[in-house]
């Protein structure tokens, strides 16, 4: 894994803007709905283009396919395993429960539609779990990352592919309690990091560092866990990052990065854990990297707890200065000042690298941010870090 050895490098959080005309496709083949494969396959080839060459011009240093092919970050996976069927219903947040003002927001930004992807009603597990064999899709999409590197002319410092992490797949798509395979959550989430080993094992042995997308870890507190005392919640947290764990048992710590958040709406998020409760937790996971989000006006006080709780040795932390719910566009001096305080609370300017809070398209049809917003964003995170190494290496 690279780090900010002579200045501070960037990257994000994974996905990036899909056209309206992917989203609706990637939509239509979650709902096993006909539509045009042709269409669909050259959709994603000059999205996934567009994304790599915004990217760069952006001067973006570790950078992905923006996972173009996905319909979303952590529901893929029922396209590339067998076992979902039925549909979870996901407990509301507790933003929505205290403010029924902002629930009400909501559901007019995001609207009401057939067409939009499924986040609270994913599939439920229910039956035995079984990763595609020939990993057809995990192949597919590696090989569509290197195609458009070739067309694009493309190179980063880095490149890193994401995949959702156990514990983030079993708070998604719910344990069917009619399930004659797995009786306890702990058998559910066991079996889900066997079956996703495959997929990690793939994308680390192409060559790629493999970001686990764990917001579990963190949102699922103000979720699952919303009526429960926080140590109930930090026991799930331990058995999540276990199960990480074994699903990482043959891929060394340092090609593997982490990125935990508290949920990726504009929220008002009063109930977030705080992130002094979570880290010696998140230590615990066998990463060589920790991405946690500081961009926003909820957690970018919790920059300075890395002098009370410093990171395990060699240990890289990316912090989230882009907040990615909102269409400020952050100054460049603020993103520095973010990046500065990160340095000085890590002790270690080597061991930070530049990013944002999370995704700019977590799943198709669900996006915050205008589309030009996002890449004027990832400009002034680099021009940010530009300012940063000014400030830290003269």
């Amino acid at each position: 894994m690279k780090t900010s050895t002579d200045r501070i490098l960037t990257t994000h959080t994974g996905s990036l803007p899909r056209s309206k005309a992917l989203s609706a496709m990637l939509v239509k083949r979650e709902q096993r709905k006909p539509f045009d494969r042709d269409a669909f396959a050259a959709e994603i080839a000059s999205n996934m283009d567009a994304n790599l060459r915004r990217q760069a011009d952006a001067g973006v240093d570790i950078g992905n396919d923006g996972e173009t092919p996905r319909v979303g970050f952590s529901t893929y996976p029922t396209e590339r395993m067998k076992g979902f069927g039925g549909e979870s219903r996901r407990k509301p947040t507790l933003d929505t429960i205290k403010y029924p003002g902002f629930a009400d927001f909501m559901r007019r930004q995001i609207g009401v539609s057939d067409d939009l992807a499924k986040v609270w009603n994913a599939p439920q597990c229910v039956d035995a779990l079984s990763y595609d064999e020939n990993l057809t899709e995990a192949k597919e999409e590696s090989q569509l990352f290197r195609e458009a590197s070739a067309r694009t002319g493309v190179k980063f410092v880095e490149n890193f592919m994401s995949a959702a992490s156990p514990g983030i797949v079993s708070a998604t798509m719910l344990l069917s309690p009619s399930n004659p395979v797995y009786k306890t959550d702990e058998d559910y989430v066991m079996a889900i990091a066997r079956e996703l080993k495959k997929e990690y094992d793939y994308i680390v042995s192409q060559g790629y560092v493999l970001q686990l997308d764990a917001p579990d870890l963190a949102m699922e507190r103000v979720i699952m866990f919303g009526d429960q005392p926080l140590n109930v919640f930090l026991d799930s947290v331990d058995l999540h990052i276990a199960a990480m764990n074994v699903a990482l048992a043959d891929i060394p710590r340092d090609r593997v990065r982490l990125h935990v958040c508290y949920g990726n709406w504009n929220g008002p998020h009063q109930d977030d854990p705080d992130l002094a409760d979570l880290l010696p937790h998140l230590y615990k996971a066998n990463v060589g990297a920790l991405s946690i989000p500081f961009g926003n006006p909820r957690h970018e006080h919790e920059i300075g707890v890395f002098k009370k709780l410093p990171p395990p040795d060699g240990m890289v932390i990316i912090p989230g200065v882009i907040d990615v719910t909102t269409n400020y566009l952050e100054h460049p001096e603020l993103v520095a000042n973010r990046i500065c305080a990160t340095v000085d609370s890590v002790g270690d300017r080597e061991r930070v690298i530049a990013g944002t809070d999370c995704g700019f398209g977590t799943f198709a049809s669900y996006e915050f941010i205008a589309e030009d917003i996002v890449w004027a964003k990832l400009g002034t995170l680099v021009e940010g870090a530009r300012v940063a190494t000014k400030r830290l290496w003269g």
